[in-house]
């Protein structure tokens, strides 16, 4: 599929509040495919942080001031482990619910003490960090951290989507680490996700969930196995699709509910079928 020179047309979707959306192909001159609703006004991310985060630390590693497998949180756990949501913490706090690598364990509690290993390594305060290593080098105008590394950001489409091409084709790590990076790591484990249940195979990365056959999920019935990302409880997703060099992102001014889950995948899908015919 070849979209270089395809624009793609507005996405309906019968949503009773403000949100954007944004399409974009992973490279080129004028990269973008859609901007629609107001692309550069600024929403909070929640956990479409994770993402932001995870390339701060991702840089960490390509730089030689963190080891993947260093050890980080927990005893057992690794840096590794906090990216994958594998070190055994609780959702919120630091209470732990199994040994590190046994289960899917979704947590907001292992990014913030991943940020304190990062500043601990570095020698910089997490912002800081981020900011001379991700938000400075990407050009990110709107971007803007308030508190948690798992979900303090807020931004607009616009900047999500530059975010979403540097995780399809990277520019701040090299091509091992950010292949390492968008593929399954502690593979077979089962887990929470978020607001869509139990999941037999909990696939994720480092930083980012890894689709794969999970159903339900928020992401479309045509969404490509390989495709990867975040969603987030503000009313928020970002996810990049590596087979079609393609990333969306989505705000919205209303909180993750049921209007979501039902329209976010018709969504995708309306994207990737006009992709997909050009």
């Amino acid at each position: 599929m070849d979209t270089s020179a395809t624009a793609l047309k507005p996405v309906p979707a019968a949503l009773p509040f403000d949100w954007a959306l944004g399409v974009s192909r992973a490279e080129g001159a004028d990269p973008i495919l859609l901007l629609q609703g107001d692309a550069d006004a600024v929403h909070p991310l929640a956990s479409v942080s994770k993402p932001i985060a995870a390339l701060g630390a991702l840089v960490a590693v390509e730089r030689g001031m963190v080891d993947l497998d260093e050890p980080a949180g927990p005893e057992g756990a690794t840096v590794r482990h906090l990216l994958a949501h594998t070190a055994g913490y609780a959702f919120d706090s630091g209470d732990l619910i199994g040994a590190p690598g046994a289960r899917r364990g979704y947590s907001n509690t292992g990014f913030e003490v991943l940020g304190r290993h990062l500043e601990e390594a570095t020698g910089y305060e997490f912002a800081d960090w981020m900011e001379e290593v991700v938000i400075g080098p990407l050009g990110l105008t709107t971007l803007e951290a308030e508190g948690s590394p798992a979900a303090g950001y807020r931004g607009s489409v616009r900047d999500l989507l530059a975010v979403g091409r540097e995780w399809l084709a990277p520019t701040l790590v090299g091509e091992a680490l950010h292949r390492e990076a968008v593929h399954v790591q502690f593979p077979g484990l089962v887990g929470i996700l978020p607001g869509y249940g139990r999941q037999k195979l909990n696939d994720w990365g480092l930083g980012v969930e890894i689709r794969a056959q999970k159903s339900p999920h928020w992401t479309g019935q045509r969404s490509a196995p390989e495709t990867f990302g975040h969603f987030g409880q503000s009313g928020s997703f970002l996810w990049m699709d590596p087979t079609r060099g393609l990333c969306a992102a989505f705000l919205s001014t209303e909180p993750f509910g049921e209007m979501h889950k039902t329209a976010w995948p018709g969504i995708t899908d309306a994207i990737l079928a006009q992709a997909d015919a050009a």
